[in-house]
C-alpha cells in the first residue's frame, strides 16, 4: 500500500499486490478500493498483479 502524490499535491492511496500481468481495478462513486478486496485476492492467487486506488475525495485519498 502506497500513497502517490500527484502534480497538484493530491495524495492518492494505492494498493499494488502480486506479480505478473497487471489488472487495474477502478471503483466508481461512492466506493473505494476496499470494494475490490475479494476479487483482488482471487486475481493475485491466479498470478496477476492487481492495482487499485481510492479516487480523489474517497476512502484514504485526499
Amino acid at each position: 500500500m502506497n500513497i502517490i502524490t500527484t502534480s497538484d499535491h493530491t495524495e492518492l492511496f494505492v494498493k499494488d499486490r502480486g506479480s505478473g500481468q497487471p489488472v487495474i481495478l477502478l471503483s466508481g462513486w461512492p466506493l473505494s478500493s476496499a470494494s475490490w478486496e475479494d476479487q483482488a485476492m482471487v486475481l493475485v492467487e491466479e498470478g496477476y498483479r492487481v492495482i487499485s486506488y481510492d479516487r480523489r475525495g474517497f476512502g484514504r485519498s485526499s
